[in-house]
C-alpha cells in the first residue's frame, strides 16, 4: 500500500486516460461513505442511467469492487480488466491496479455516472486522478488510519478534503466546528466550497432500504448529490428504498453482520442494537479485528450489549489479527479457534452479532450463505 497519485496518473496517461471518459459521483469518509455510494448508485440506476460503482474493500467475491447496472463484472471480464491493468501498470499497487481496472471498466461500458468510493483518506488516494466529479461528499470525520491519514480529527479531515477540485461543491456529513473549518480551508485554496446537510433544505427520505438510524443521514448526502446529477424526486425516492449493502447492520437468520471497524463504528451499531431492546441475556458477540484497528474502545462499547462474548482472529488477511486472549483480558468471553466454532456457539443465543472488521464479516456472511470466497487483502 502507498499514498500517491504519480504512478496512477502516469498509467492512466498510458491507457489513454479512462477516468476522463464518465462523469462520477466522489464520495469520501471515514465511515458511511461506501453506504452512500451505494445509495446514490441505486438511485442512478433508478433514473434509467447506466452505473459504475467502485468500491472497497470486498467482503467475498473480488469483483464486488467493480459493479456495473448493479452487478460485480463477470471473473472473465474481472481477469482481462486486471491483466491490462497489470501490463499497463506493472508498477502499480494492489489497490492502484484495482482502481485502474474499474476505470477501463467504465469506459467501456459506457456508463452514464460512475460512483468512485475513496479508498484511504482523498488528497492521495488513488481514486483522486479523477477531474473534477460532477458532485462529491465528505459523509464523516472519525479515528481511524491514523498512522497515515494523521492523529487528530483535523489532520484527517484535511487529507479527506484533499478531494476538492476548482469549481466543486462539497456535501459535507455532521462534524464539528472545527473539522469543518478545516476542510473549508483545504477546500477553498483549491477553489472548491462546501455545504453542509444543516445548510441544506433537503427533505428525510421516508424509506431507507438500509437499518440504522445513522443511514439518514447516509440517505440526505445521497439524496443531495443524486439531484446534482439529475436524479429526479422519484428516483431518489425509489433508489433508497431499494438500495441493498451487505454487511451492514445485514441480518441473516438470529445473525447481524455489521462492518463497524473502528469507534464511530461501534456506537452506530450499538445504537441500532439497543433500539431492538432484547436483553444483554439473548445476545450473542462475535468479534475479531486486525491489529492496524483501536480495537479496545470498539469492544468497550460493544461487550455491555451481550452476556456472552467469543472473540476470534480474523483468518487469511494480509495484516496481523488482534490476539483474541487479549479480548478475554479486557472483557471477559471465550476465545473460538476459528469463525465456524464461534458462530455455532453464539447463534444458541436469540440475537448473534458478528463485528469488528470486515474481514470478519465477509467470512460469516460466505459461511452463512454458502458463497464462494476470495482472499481478502488490503488497499
Amino acid at each position: 500500500m502507498r499514498l500517491g497519485l504519480e504512478p496512477m496518473r502516469e498509467a492512466c496517461a498510458r491507457t489513454g486516460h479512462p477516468e476522463r471518459a464518465f462523469p462520477v459521483v466522489h464520495v469520501a469518509g471515514t465511515n458511511g461513505k461506501g453506504s452512500v455510494s451505494a445509495m446514490v448508485e441505486a438511485i442512478a440506476r433508478s433514473h434509467g442511467m447506466r452505473t459504475g460503482l467502485y468500491t472497497s474493500p470486498h467482503l467475498c467475491r473480488f469483483a464486488e469492487r467493480i459493479r456495473l447496472d448493479g452487478e460485480p463484472v463477470t471473473d472473465d471480464a474481472l481477469a482481462d480488466l486486471l491483466g491490462r491493468a497489470l501490463d499497463d501498470g506493472p508498477d502499480l499497487s494492489f489497490f492502484e491496479t484495482a482502481t485502474l481496472a474499474a476505470f477501463l471498466a467504465f469506459r467501456e461500458a459506457r456508463v452514464d455516472i460512475a460512483v468512485v468510493e475513496v479508498g484511504l483518506g482523498g488528497r492521495l488516494d488513488a481514486t483522486n486522478v479523477i477531474p473534477t466529479p460532477r458532485a462529491a461528499a465528505i459523509t464523516r470525520i472519525a479515528l481511524d488510519h491514523t498512522d497515515r491519514l494523521g492523529t487528530t480529527l483535523v489532520e484527517i479531515a484535511r487529507e479527506k478534503a484533499g478531494i476538492a477540485k476548482p469549481g466543486l461543491d462539497l456535501v459535507l456529513g455532521p462534524m464539528p466546528p472545527d473539522v469543518r473549518g478545516a476542510i473549508d480551508e483545504v477546500a477553498h485554496a483549491a477553489g472548491a466550497t462546501t455545504t453542509m446537510l444543516d445548510e441544506m433544505a433537503a427533505p428525510l427520505p421516508s424509506v431507507i432500504g438500509l437499518a440504522g438510524t445513522h443511514q439518514k443521514d447516509n440517505a440526505r448526502i445521497a439524496a443531495e448529490l443524486a439531484r446534482r446529477i439529475g436524479a429526479s424526486s422519484r428516483a431518489i425516492d425509489e433508489g433508497l428504498a431499494r438500495v441493498r449493502w451487505p454487511g451492514r447492520l445485514e441480518q441473516i437468520g438470529n445473525v447481524l453482520l455489521d462492518a463497524a471497524h473502528n469507534p464511530d463504528g461501534a456506537e452506530a451499531l450499538a445504537a441500532h442494537v439497543r433500539t431492538l431492546r432484547i436483553p444483554p441475556e439473548r445476545v450473542s458477540l462475535v468479534f475479531g479485528t486486525l491489529a492496524d484497528k483501536d480495537w479496545a474502545p470498539m469492544l468497550d462499547t460493544l461487550a455491555p450489549l451481550a452476556k456472552s462474548r467469543l472473540y476470534v482472529a480474523p483468518s487469511g488477511a494480509s495484516r496481523s489479527a488482534v490476539d483474541p486472549s487479549a479480548m478475554v483480558a479486557r472483557h471477559t468471553g471465550t476465545v473460538s479457534q476459528s469463525l465456524p466454532e464461534a458462530l455455532a456457539a453464539s447463534r444458541q443465543a436469540g440475537l448473534a452479532i458478528v463485528a469488528g472488521s470486515l474481514v470478519l464479516v465477509g467470512q460469516a456472511r460466505a459461511l452463512l450463505l454458502g458463497l464462494p470466497r476470495d482472499p481478502p487483502v488490503a488497499l
